[in-house]
């Protein structure tokens, strides 16, 4: 890996330099958009004590639900819980610490971290407890929130198609979070489907420029159904 080309081959490649109680991000909205082998390969190091920002958890065995078995987070910051048997037992029992973030809010905290910004005024939460302990200001007449924003040194995205520089198209709702994560991470791994040459993907078309992204890893994905339901006839 050197230069503009940003392949690698192996997932131990891909998340070289991630250590013990590190802050990763990691893209996907329920199971929708998850980079499934790098949260696998997390899981196989045995690498913990990670403060972990995304939406949720993913569901108990599958998604960042995985990384709950070894107690690898000691801190989960998202929007949304639920899913996970164990994730309630390990937040109730105080083996982790949960930072629920309105989840407009949280892809904002993101977004500002990605593009530079520390810091920002909200109205989402005033005169609630996610207010509590934070500075709050009126403009205009309205009450706001002082939110500060979020950065990592990992972030772990799943797009559908990257070119060898880097460059990213995520594929309809699978989307999300992912190209806010992207940008905010000092060091970005891309898990996708598809790797192509440089010019091949439109111009146009593309989420996430190379810039942001530091290594690309080709990956095969079982994209499961987060809750299916099935008719009865």
């Amino acid at each position: 890996m050197a230069g503009f080309y940003k392949v690698v081959n192996s997932y131990d490649e891909a998340l070289q330099g991630l250590t013990h109680n590190m802050t990763v991000m990691v893209g996907g909205f329920g199971l929708c958009g998850i980079p499934e082998g790098l949260i696998k390969k997390i899981y196989d190091l045995g690498i913990g004590g990670l403060t972990c920002i995304s939406n949720n958890a993913g569901v108990d065995g599958f998604g960042l639900g995985i990384l709950l078995e070894k107690n690898q987070i000691k801190t989960m910051i998202a929007s949304y819980v639920g899913e996970n048997a164990l994730f309630e037992k390990q937040f109730l029992s105080g083996e982790m610490e949960v930072k629920l973030t309105p989840q407009g809010t949280l892809a904002e905290k993101i977004r500002a971290g990605g593009a530079g910004i520390p810091a920002f005024f909200t109205p989402t939460g005033y005169g609630t407890v996610v207010a509590e302990g934070k500075e709050t200001r009126e403009y205009n007449g309205k009450h706001y929130v002082l939110e500060e924003s979020f950065t990592a040194d990992f972030s772990l995205v799943k797009a559908w198609k990257a070119d060898t520089m880097g460059n990213l198209i995520y594929r309809e709702t699978a989307r999300n979070f992912n190209p806010m994560i992207a940008t905010a991470g000092k060091i970005t791994v891309a898990e996708v489907e598809e790797i192509v040459e440089p010019g091949e993907l439109d111009p146009n078309f593309i989420h996430t420029p190379g810039i942001y992204v530091d290594r690309v890893i080709k990956g095969t994905f079982e994209k499961r159904i987060e809750q299916r339901t099935i008719k009865t006839i």
